[in-house]
């Protein structure tokens, strides 16, 4: 068995001599949930703003179900999507499991319920005035409604940095609905179970050091948006 040192070193060679093997898996992997966080942003952004501006019964319900709905297990996703899409499932004559369409929906439902209540969170904290101000300055609903997500860009970046950390780093709805294979459905964190699972630890940590850069990138980047806004 190969020591940790070993196995690091191994990794990083791996990383930087560009092996087709593992970049191929990276690039799976972002192409994936990007896909998927872009497809969620629209509709989980209104959403949210329209449980922050209209009253309606059941409202309260429903921004509890999508509170609930954070705690769910991706496996549980993944669970109710193989059973849908499956051959005798109701979306069974569709032949989208074992594909990265499948996993593009499952991590789409993953991500919506962090969008909603991050970017909920973010429109309350706004001031209600905003809106109503600037309607009443004659601008349309519009332009009055990207004025608001103007003013509360920060949360929303840090609910999309939020759900997309979740999305590129969950391994049991990729694994139950893409099937694990090779250059088509293996993405980082399925390919970290496989390869670790057999022994083969340098592709595991040379995978799972991907993903601590992109968590340290993207928090760099948020905070360098913020500290660019206010320099305080």
């Amino acid at each position: 068995m190969q020591s940790l040192s070993d196995a690091t070193i191994e990794a990083l060679t791996l990383l930087l001599s560009g092996n087709a093997e593992i970049w191929g898996i990276i690039g799976i992997s972002f192409r994936v949930s990007t896909l998927a966080i872009i497809s969620a942003i629209p509709p989980a952004i209104l959403t949210a703003f329209w449980l922050a501006h209209f009253r309606f019964p059941g409202r309260k319900l429903l921004i509890a179900s999508f509170s609930a709905l954070l705690s769910v297990p991706a496996v549980v996703v993944g669970l109710t999507l193989f059973i849908l899409l499956s051959r005798h499932g109701p979306l069974g004559d569709f032949r989208l499991l074992f594909t990265q369409t499948a996993m593009v929906m499952g991590q789409f439902l993953l991500s919506y319920p962090v969008l909603v209540s991050m970017s909920l969170a973010a429109i309350q904290a706004v001031d209600d005035r905003a809106w109503d101000t600037a309607r009443t300055l004659g601008a349309s609903a519009l332009r009055a409604f990207f004025t608001l997500l103007y003013e509360v860009r920060f949360g929303l970046l840090t609910a999309l940095l939020a759900a997309y950390g979740r999305i590129i780093a969950e391994v049991g709805a990729s694994m139950m609905l893409g099937g694990n294979i090779m250059d088509y459905t293996r993405n980082i964190p399925t390919a970290i179970a496989l390869e670790t699972s057999k022994g083969n630890f340098a592709q595991g940590i040379a995978l799972g050091i991907v993903l601590v850069l992109l968590a340290f990138l993207l928090n760099a980047f948020l905070h360098a948006v913020e500290h660019k806004s206010d320099p305080r």
